[in-house]
């Protein structure tokens, strides 16, 4: 992560952002209109169809299948204990269960540790990341793409929002929104 220039945003978190300094672009995916975004972020924003959670985890597929091969790592941006505890108490556990881990390894973790997708398990990435955008409430997941300048957010609002160094990747993950039915 730090030979791409992110840093960690807190401590032992799953949270991840470019250093200071370094020129940045984001665009947003979502699925209904916000209005806790600002006006300079809802510019950014590209609308895609409903429902959000499946929607949404079709195209992150997309994107991590088309654009961003290779390994993907999901993280909460805060740490498993509060996911396990607050964040998600009613389904995390359930949903981990669903990608053989055990839930009890990760509950005592004051970390953001990361889960690994390999490009073979794209499809449990997908499932994962609806269970997350259908099901989050209060906190957010990070997506991690090793060796690739970008960072992605599987935000409460059930939305996806991306920030990249790349212009071309940024423009990919444009149209990538642009080919989801409105």
């Amino acid at each position: 992560m730090r030979q791409l220039d992110l840093r960690c945003l807190y401590y032992n978190s799953g949270a991840f952002g470019f250093e200071r300094g370094v020129e940045t672009h984001s665009v947003g995916w979502i699925c209904e209109d916000d209005p806790s975004l600002r006006p300079e972020a809802r510019s950014l924003t590209r609308q895609i169809s409903k429902p959000a959670g499946p929607e949404l985890s079709r195209l992150l597929a997309k994107a991590a299948t088309e654009l961003l091969p290779g390994p993907v790592w999901v993280m909460p941006k805060s740490h498993w204990a509060f996911e396990l505890d607050f964040g998600g108490k009613a389904w995390m556990a359930a949903a981990l269960r669903e990608l053989t881990i055990d839930p009890a390894l990760l509950q005592p973790l004051t970390t953001g540790d990361p889960i690994e997708f390999s490009p073979g398990e794209i499809p449990h990435l997908a499932r994962f990341a609806e269970q997350l955008l259908t099901n989050l409430a209060g906190s957010d997941f990070a997506v991690a793409f090793p060796g690739k300048p970008v960072v992605c957010t599987l935000h409460h609002h059930k939305q996806i929002w991306w920030t990249t160094t790349d212009l071309g990747l940024l423009e990919n993950l444009r149209q990538l929104a642009a080919s989801s039915p409105v």
